[in-house]
């Protein structure tokens, strides 16, 4: 039982050669250096994209362009207008002088927004009347619409309470405290979306553009004429992009923090520990895309083809919740899903393992699960 235990050991000694795997990681480290718009790549834009998208990203809806027909011109009519825009998110610069011509002005898509006040408007406010008064919205951006409807109900409710002669306080008010993000700053739920985006395309793309590179320069033929095995030859390719995307998740926390102000509560070694497994499965969707692909074209194409769905359906920009329900369970299945929610949990809620353990159990089955399957395939490829 001795003699075959140390038998058994020597044959996995031999197959894993640590003299044989230095030189594979030393030749892979070397041509990732060498490759310079490779190593701009995985760096500088997912640094950019975050500043950018992380200002720019925003469920409000400001400036919106508003036409008025003030049929009444008088000070009750000019106080409406002045509560609408006074908080910039209609902008009054448009005055048509006809109903008519203010509709075709939203048609032309020059207004978003149209107000028509009647020419009684204060005459039936002094006599305790109803009045009416007609808003045109763009429905085409069905988003924008939506949005300035809920505005101009609300910012038309606060003006009814200022024309009532007596003030009465509802019997049931609402107190309503936010918690984790109290001034409900906009880049705190996009920034974390946008990492785990960037985290997918890069991982993905740039790992099938390495595996392809080797197909189109016909090294991949020469490893084959060395005593590497073939797990040598793709723990050799897949640890230094390991370690260099570990260092971007590194990089996109520091904008986090300084950028943005986003308060890191939980346990970063935690967060860190789970985004190794992300960032193993984005590797291994890549090698997986790469043993398919013929040439690097091909490669990103198909790439961009499993990975914007995978952004869609994660939760990353729009709510999970706003999903239909088919596609809610189907977001189950996606690692995206999983990721997301760890980084808002551990980072922005403070909460552990006791918590996330579900998403954690899942990151860490997709990571097996995907890297087992790229690995069969490259193996069988060489």
């Amino acid at each position: 039982m001795k003699l075959n235990f140390l038998k058994n050991f020597s044959d996995i000694k031999n197959y894993l050669s640590m003299s044989r795997f230095k030189a594979l990681i030393k030749k892979e480290v070397s041509q990732l250096f060498r490759n310079k718009s490779f190593l701009f790549f995985i760096t500088f834009p997912p640094t950019i994209q975050l500043c950018l998208y992380g200002f720019v990203l925003s469920p409000n809806v400001e400036n919106i362009k508003l036409g008025i027909v003030d049929n009444a011109k008088t000070f009750s009519s000019r106080e409406l207008i002045s509560d609408l825009t006074e908080n910039k998110i209609f902008i009054a610069n448009n005055y048509p002088d006809s109903q008519k011509k203010l509709g075709e002005l939203v048609k032309e898509g020059k207004l978003s927004a149209g107000l028509v006040i009647p020419p009684d408007f204060t005459r039936n406010l002094r006599r305790d009347k109803q009045v009416r008064v007609q808003f045109f919205l763009d429905g085409v951006d069905a988003y924008t619409s939506g949005i300035a409807s809920s505005y101009i109900a609300q910012i038309v409710y606060q003006h009814n309470l200022k024309l009532l002669p007596v003030k009465v306080d509802p019997p049931v008010k609402p107190q309503i405290i936010f918690l984790y993000n109290k001034g409900l700053i906009n880049s705190w739920f996009f920034v974390f979306g946008v990492m785990g985006m960037i985290m997918t395309f890069t991982t993905s793309l740039s790992s099938a553009s390495e595996s392809i590179r080797e197909k189109e320069t016909g090294t991949l033929e020469q490893l084959l004429m060395t005593p590497a095995s073939s797990i040598e030859i793709l723990l050799a390719k897949i640890i230094p992009i390991f370690v260099l995307f570990m260092g971007v998740v590194l990089t996109c926390l520091i904008v986090a923090k300084l950028i943005f102000g986003i308060p890191l509560r939980g346990n970063i070694l935690l967060f860190l520990v789970l985004s190794a497994l992300y960032v193993i499965i984005g590797i291994s969707i890549g090698l997986l895309i790469g043993t398919f692909s013929r040439n690097n074209q091909q490669a990103i194409l198909t790439g961009i083809f499993i990975n914007l769905p995978m952004v869609i359906l994660s939760g990353a920009i729009t709510p999970v919740e706003s999903m239909p329900a088919f596609f809610r369970y189907f977001t189950l299945f996606n690692p995206l899903t999983h990721y997301i929610s760890i980084i808002k949990g551990i980072l922005m809620k403070g909460v552990g393992l006791n918590v996330l353990w579900g998403h954690s159990l899942a990151l860490l089955f997709f990571a097996i699960i995907m890297l087992s399957i790229s690995s069969y395939r490259f193996r069988s490829q060489l």
